[in-house]
């Protein structure tokens, strides 16, 4: 069953085009810290971290404090809500594509108008 509020809180954290990037820093590493993520970003230090808090109230990313340091993986599951999403829209528009189909075939098939039939 799809969870709208889910949906809804993943598709919020990563429609900000800064916050996907740092989301894609995470996910292509197996454990990074905010200071990594600042590092070549051309982001504040505080705008990592507010990114950070969003993509973690949305089930994006998980977080381990060691010492001072926190370090930041991608969530197992985070995307779930979204793929599962995407998959049932998938199933509703290969329908009506199939069905689109069909019909363009039909027209295709059918015989050309007389055009000296109005006459």
């Amino acid at each position: 069953m799809l969870e709208p509020a889910a949906v809804t809180a993943v598709m919020r954290a990563l429609a900000d085009p800064t916050r996907r990037a740092v989301f894609e820093r995470i996910a292509g590493a197996d454990e990074v810290t905010v200071v990594e993520l600042t590092r070549g970003s051309g982001v504040t230090q505080g705008a990592i971290s507010q990114h950070l808090k969003s993509l973690k109230l949305a089930g994006l990313v998980a977080e381990r404090p060691e010492g001072r340091n926190v370090y930041y993986r991608a969530a197992p599951g985070g995307l779930e809500p979204l793929a599962d999403w995407m998959s049932h829209y998938g199933v509703f528009w290969r329908e009506r594509f199939a069905s689109l189909r069909a019909l363009l075939g039909e027209l295709d098939a059918a015989p050309a108008p007389r055009k000296d039939a109005d006459r």
